[in-house]
């Protein structure tokens, strides 16, 4: 008999423990989707307020950063009403799991859209008062802030969510200092091998298929020239011009040598008109070159030798040629390109010369030929 009343009183207790489980599953869902509906209200409502009580630069960053990615917004407001809900539900095992996982969708949704704010803050503000500040400045140099902002962004949530869920940072850090020193003495030439590896991706100089020159010896002359067949961790394969050897140099060397790409080279040609109402005159002309030249003679990655201004009638085609390795360092001197073409405007103005500027300017990819 008390075997009986032990066996159905487990069974009732079973039965509400799957009931409370159900309900706060029930309470979990119920928060996420009113944070979703919320965030469909919320997200217009904003944009609206922003468009009548905030400056127009502030509505156009909300619109290219929120509005544009209205489904990670959503998901992220989601996901925050169900934690709410979490942490105010009595803790189970099984719910501090499930609070780990929408913590970590949280912490990465929320990485991205930090991520693009900075971008888009950084390509619309930062750089244009940057260069106005310091017309000298170099690109590659402030371009290095733009990944500066993301390491920051990422270690700021990497530690917020580390201390937010009692995780010992100060231990792991050195528990893998520990670790590393004694890594780093068994294995130290491969270690610089595997490291070197590790910037050449980071920095790319060379890809695969490119044609580079590397110099040999104190003097810096011309040693190993070649294709590169493939970049590894601990070694880069260059089949060598001529001979047809296959060259295999540790990456750790590389990383301390004088790299020449024959082909990783790019040149664009950007085209700018402006027409006048009326002939200029020789000193008009003389001093439209002028402008011209100190507008974009400190520009980082700017050819100003091969800049060229040639007088029409009536007209002025402005030739620049642009020099870059990569897409992104192309791009973003074509935005300080942009900013000095709005200076020379500038300039003419104040020297009451009159003028209309043909939109857009025209950009001309011309490779580098070997």
């Amino acid at each position: 008999m008390a075997d009986a009343i032990n066996e159905i009183a487990q069974v009732s207790e079973l039965a509400l423990n799957n009931g409370d489980r159900l309900l706060k599953a029930s309470l979990i869902a119920i928060a996420g989707g009113v944070g979703f509906l919320g965030g469909s209200v919320i997200i217009p409502a904003l944009k609206i307020i922003f468009s009548w009580f905030t400056p127009q630069f502030l509505t156009e960053i909300y619109n290219r950063v929120v509005i544009a990615s209205k489904s990670v917004v959503l998901t992220l407001m989601t996901l925050s009403a169900m934690e709410v809900m979490l942490l105010i539900t009595p803790e189970t095992e099984w719910l501090n799991w499930l609070e780990f996982c929408l913590s970590s969708g949280m912490t990465i949704l929320s990485g991205w859209i930090l991520s693009r704010l900075f971008r888009d803050i950084f390509d619309t503000r930062i750089l244009g008062m940057a260069f106005e500040s310091n017309p000298k400045i170099k690109g590659d140099s402030i371009f290095l802030l733009r990944y500066v902002g993301d390491f920051a962004i990422l270690i700021t949530l990497i530690l917020s969510f580390c201390i937010s869920h009692d995780i010992n940072v100060v231990g792991i850090v050195a528990s893998l200092g520990i670790g590393g020193i004694a890594i780093a003495f068994a294995a130290q030439k491969t270690l610089e091998q595997f490291l070197g590896g590790i910037v050449l991706t980071l920095d790319r100089p060379f890809t695969v298929g490119d044609y580079i020159g590397l110099s040999d010896g104190a003097a810096g002359k011309q040693g190993t020239f070649g294709r590169v067949e493939s970049i590894g961790l601990r070694s880069t394969k260059i089949r060598t011009s001529g001979k047809g050897t296959l060259t295999i140099i540790p990456n750790n060397a590389l990383t301390q040598a004088t790299i020449e790409n024959f082909s990783g080279a790019k040149k664009v040609m950007s085209v700018m008109m402006i027409a006048f109402p009326q002939q200029l005159s020789n000193d008009e002309q003389a001093l439209i070159r002028q402008i011209v030249m100190d507008s974009t003679i400190d520009i980082f990655g700017l050819d100003w030798r091969s800049t060229e201004v040639a007088f029409g009638e009536n007209n002025a085609q402005i030739s620049f040629f642009i020099l870059g390795s990569n897409e992104l360092s192309m791009e973003l001197r074509k935005q300080l390109l942009d900013l000095a073409t709005q200076q020379i405007t500038k300039q003419l103005k104040n020297k009451y010369i009159s003028f209309t500027l043909d939109e857009p300017i025209i950009y001309v990819d011309a490779p580098i030929s070997i």
